[in-house]
């Protein structure tokens, strides 16, 4: 479940866009607070009807999506989205057994000077105790302390509880999973597993990113059935002739799915995105900004940019078809004319040749035609 905050009185922007996109992208079900609702510029009528393009649609215009506004300053509404956050988890059926050991996500992690390691941990399933032994990606250790959201010390923390923590042996990364062991020997080879397999898993990741050039073996092997895309260009006329000539290229074996599509340079969030849903991005009349070009790099998105919207269209239909194969140039460096063959034993034929036009260099590669055919 995701929460999607909308400003009354801006209404959707493309931060918005991106946000929908990702949630989609994840398969979430979203809830849209829209905020700032005591602001006499607030309009919550235009922001509903900007959202439903989006595919969007309030209860109350007879869609499924649940629009709770709200006003962070003074308060109003915020009981209503908390029923509608709990009425949503009931009818999705998103449940947690408490009574296991504990298991959740690390939000942030942080060296305090007098604390040692700190990290912010969402409990998802479980309950999470004083005293128990816990791994974090490559840390281990025992929860020494734990503190709720309103800087009380607290001795557990049920599901969908957010705490910090006191007692890893170092500071995991934001995003590894928390989980529960029985003892300290046990905590300690988790975390020296996830570093032996940490590098072996991120080059098969790594691999196993999509690129058009393996999209053809992909779907043959039955691998895809999807081809996530992410379209970025310089104006949006163009994002949408990119889009609509993209999308037309859907056959049998692969539908094609434009997960976003928005204006301005390939940035950090698009190539974020990307990963996360493995698509492959298509810049037209756009650049990546350095931060994306590294990140794209590091994750192994296949990043593709396009200045003429018909070489995009032609490589994903080729990449689809099997035919994307490296383009070879040809120089032809001169010509010459063989006058006499010498048989040397220790390297065979020699061709005694007359240099009609050009060069000829060694190690370059020849070809040798008869009567118009090519016999060598």
């Amino acid at each position: 479940m995701s929460i999607l905050v909308v400003a009354a009185d801006d209404g959707v922007m493309p931060q918005t866009v991106e946000a929908i996109n990702h949630a989609k992208a994840a398969g979430v079900e979203i809830i849209v607070a829209i905020n700032k609702i005591d602001k006499p510029s607030a309009n919550i009528e235009r922001v509903k009807q900007e959202l439903s393009e989006y595919e969007l649609i309030p209860e109350d215009w007879g869609g499924s999506t649940v629009f709770a506004p709200v006003s962070a300053h003074t308060g109003e509404g915020i009981d209503n989205l908390l029923e509608m956050i709990l009425l949503t988890a009931e009818v999705c059926e998103l449940k947690a057994n408490p009574n296991r050991k504990a298991r959740g996500l690390v939000i942030e992690a942080e060296l305090d000077k007098g604390k040692g390691p700190v990290a912010t941990i969402l409990v998802q399933k479980g309950t999470l105790h004083v005293g128990d032994f816990i791994a974090a990606g490559a840390c281990s250790g025992k929860v020494r302390a734990m503190i709720d959201d309103k800087g009380r010390k607290v001795k557990e923390a049920g599901p969908s509880t957010p705490v910090e923590i006191l007692g890893l042996s170092d500071v995991p990364n934001a995003g590894e999973i928390l989980v529960v062991t029985d003892n300290d020997k046990e905590a300690k080879n988790f975390a020296a597993t996830f570093i032996s397999e940490n590098k072996n898993r991120l080059l098969e990741e790594t691999k196993a990113k999509m690129s058009l050039d393996d999209l053809f073996s992909q779907i043959q092997a039955g691998n895809l059935k999807e081809l996530p895309l992410i379209v970025k260009a310089d104006v949006q006329g163009s994002v949408e002739a990119v889009k609509q000539s993209l999308v037309r290229l859907s056959n049998e074996e692969v539908v094609v799915k434009v997960i976003h599509g928005g204006v301005g340079a390939i940035n950090e969030s698009d190539v974020t995105l990307a990963s996360a849903s493995n698509a492959i991005i298509i810049g037209f009349n756009v650049r990546p900004d350095a931060t994306a070009k590294s990140i794209a790099e590091q994750e192994g998105v296949d990043l593709r940019l396009y200045r003429v919207i018909y070489q995009a269209i032609e490589d994903v239909e080729a990449a689809m078809k099997g035919m994307l194969d490296p383009v070879y140039e040809e120089k032809i460096l001169g010509h010459g004319e063989v006058r006499q063959i010498f048989k040397a034993s220790s390297v065979g034929n020699i061709a005694g040749s007359y240099v009609l036009d050009g060069v000829f260099q060694r190690n370059c590669k020849v070809r040798i035609t008869r009567d118009g055919e090519q016999i060598f």
